[in-house]
Order: C-alpha cells, then sequence, then structure tokens
C-alpha cells in the first residue's frame, strides 16, 4: 500500500497524461491507443491509470475535453478580435473543419460519441458531451446575432440558423477526418463559403 500511495505522489499530472494521450492518437492513431501504452509512454502501470480515469471511456471523455478546452480558448481568442462579425465567423468555421484524414482531436471526437451508444455510458458522460456541443452552439449565436444587429447579415434567427450551419459543418467535418474522397478541407470550406454567402450575408 505504501509503494503504491508513494508512486501515485510522483505520478504525472493528469494534464500531462491527456496531452500524451492525444499525442498518441495524432501519432499512431486511435487503435494504437491502450492503458498499457499510456502508461509505458508515462512511467506508469495500467492499474494506476484506471486509479485516476475507472475505464478507458473515461480517459478517452477527459481527453476530449481536455482538447476542447484548447479549442474553446483559441476560439474566444478569435471571436473577441475587433474585425467584422464576417471574418471571425470564417476563423470560426476555420477552426472547426477538421485539419485532415485522420484529424486527431475528430477522430477522438467520433470516436467518443460512438461508444455514447452504449447502454453502460451514464446521463452523466453524455451531458459533458452535450456541454460540449453547447459550447460552440453559444458562440456561434452570440456572433450570428451580432453580426445581425450590425446588418452585416440578414436577419436570421441566431439559434435556428446555427442549429443548421452546424449540421453542415458537423456532416462535411466527418467527411474530412474519414477521408472521404472528394471532400478534402478546402473542398468543404469552399462549400461553407457559397452557403453563407447565400443564405446568410446581407445584401451590399
Amino acid at each position: 500500500m505504501a509503494a503504491a500511495a508513494r508512486e501515485r505522489r510522483n505520478a504525472p499530472p493528469r494534464e500531462e497524461v491527456l496531452a500524451a494521450a492525444m499525442e498518441m492518437i495524432a501519432e499512431r492513431g486511435l487503435e494504437k491507443l491502450t492503458m498499457a501504452g499510456l502508461g509505458r509512454e508515462m512511467g506508469m502501470s495500467s492499474g494506476h491509470l484506471l486509479y485516476y480515469f475507472h475505464s478507458k471511456d473515461e480517459l478517452l471523455l477527459r481527453t476530449l475535453e481536455w482538447s476542447e478546452g484548447r479549442l474553446g480558448a483559441e476560439r474566444a481568442r478569435l471571436l473577441a478580435r475587433a474585425a467584422p462579425a464576417r471574418e471571425r465567423l470564417d476563423a470560426y468555421v476555420d477552426l472547426y473543419v477538421p485539419d485532415g484524414h485522420r484529424d486527431p482531436h475528430w477522430t477522438l471526437w467520433l470516436e467518443v460519441w460512438n461508444r455514447s451508444q452504449s447502454a453502460a455510458v451514464d446521463a452523466a458522460a453524455r451531458d459533458r458531451q452535450a456541454a460540449i456541443e453547447g459550447a460552440w452552439h453559444r458562440d456561434l449565436v452570440a456572433l450570428l446575432a451580432e453580426g445581425v444587429s450590425r446588418g452585416e447579415f440578414r436577419p436570421v434567427d441566431p439559434d435556428r440558423f446555427a442549429a443548421r450551419l452546424r449540421a453542415l459543418l458537423d456532416g462535411f467535418s466527418i467527411h474530412v477526418a474519414i477521408g472521404l474522397r472528394g471532400t478534402g478541407r478546402e473542398q468543404v470550406l469552399g462549400h461553407v463559403r457559397e452557403f453563407l454567402a447565400e443564405s446568410l450575408l446581407a445584401e451590399a
């Protein structure tokens, strides 16, 4: 017991473990991320990882939350700039869409949502996933409302338009992340720009 307590005290901070998990996904793919492999990477036993995270599902969700926290900070910085709403909306879309096939954040996101279908996943975990979605949605609604109030955007309902735009972004982003032929990142961004020009931008 004393040896185990010493190892826990000497273990890396949880954020380092989450960063290492994300790095392993980026470099080797999600299928290579195991509790044993991550433990070896961190100099910890898989048992001690389970002590902190209880299950691989919890490790994946915590890693996603950590990654989303970093994206959220970047999103807040981009949206707080003194720039037209359209420029900031472009920045939002650019941050949302995956960098390319097997983008590690989107790979992790898809896996967490896939696992959430299991009956073993509790309501609290689903609420945490919904909180991530909610943060993206609220920021987009606020930006759309600002653009409408300034006359940059057509007088759309910000909440309804945000729901539809994010559904479009999610569908295209999944195509990019899985490497569906004909839907590379630049092609997707072009489609989104056309959609926004046709449905949102105010007439000059």
